[in-house]
């Protein structure tokens, strides 16, 4: 039977917390760490007061699926509450499912983000530069138009939520030459081998977003992968240049806030139930196709 508790916060008063993210809420055990994933959402930088069910538990089996079938290194160590430290019995209930033990890292503090097609930020800035983050693409593209080559679009990593992109020369200022090539060249090889995968299922994968940790000097995939949150999912067989394609993930967040008269510098709209249950439906169901 699926659970469908929401839980927004958690309040784990005698374990020591690392980090709390928009989403997920990490936790400090000396050589790992314990990242527990909520029901938060958040959208435009912005983290909204209502929750989605299930949420949480499907971020968590879907890194947890992508991490052993891409076979590329990673932090993760178990999902299985009893691998977990003895401190974390007493929330095995609330737990269970929506976490994941992994081993501690050095950050590299940068969002390796790729683009497959041309859509969201990337597509306003095409429209009034005709480059997409310092790449100049050929005129004429259209809204969500596969790119000829995916492209490598790096980030800052924020966190206090506000990321922001940077330049591929930005990236080597800030980690070095070496480390920006393997950076680059393993986030395109890890998106091409997932997309491949993906579309086996019907499903496109137009962007998404990698982070990388150092573990004895080796670089190794860490936080998320391939989820809803940090990318964007379409159904090949609705898909269609020139209009945005219908997403399985937060992009039904974003349209519907969209669709406010929010003015970016006031609290964020909550969700109506509509929203929250499409949304929760939407990231079930491409929990389903992929990992099924």
């Amino acid at each position: 039977m699926i659970k469908t508790d929401v839980h927004t916060q958690f309040n784990f008063e005698d374990l020591k917390l690392f980090r709390r993210g928009k989403v997920r809420d990490v936790f400090d055990f000396g050589e790992y760490l314990l990242i527990v994933s909520s029901d938060r959402v958040s959208a435009f930088d912005e983290v909204i007061e209502r929750g989605i069910p299930n949420k949480g538990r499907v971020l968590t089996e879907i890194s947890k699926f992508w991490f052993n079938k891409l076979g590329y290194k990673n932090h993760m160590v178990s999902t299985n509450v009893n691998d977990y430290p003895e401190e974390t019995k007493p929330y095995h209930s609330i737990i269970d499912g929506r976490s994941m033990l992994v081993k501690k890292t050095e950050l590299i503090p940068i969002e390796c983000v790729v683009r497959g097609y041309i859509i969201g930020s990337g597509w306003k800035d095409y429209q009034k530069t005709g480059q997409v983050c310092g790449h100049q693409l050929p005129d004429g593209l259209q809204l969500a138009q596969k790119l000829e080559q995916p492209i490598f679009t790096p980030a800052s990593k924020s966190f206090d939520g506000h990321d922001e992109n940077i330049s591929v020369q930005e990236m080597i200022n800030q980690i070095g030459q070496e480390q920006t090539d393997k950076l680059e060249a393993l986030s395109l090889e890890i998106y091409n081998t997932a997309s491949e995968f993906a579309a086996t299922k019907g499903i496109i994968i137009a962007d998404t977003k990698f982070e990388f940790g150092l573990l004895n000097g080796e670089i190794i995939i860490i936080d998320e992968i391939l989820t809803p949150d940090s990318s964007r999912f379409w159904s090949k067989e609705a898909y269609q240049v020139g209009i945005s394609p219908p997403s399985f993930d937060k992009q039904i967040v974003r349209d519907y806030i969209e669709t406010t008269d929010w003015d970016r510098n006031s609290s964020i709209p909550n969700l109506p139930d509509e929203i929250v249950e499409k949304t929760s439906a939407e990231y079930q169901k491409i929990a389903n196709l992929l990992t099924q």
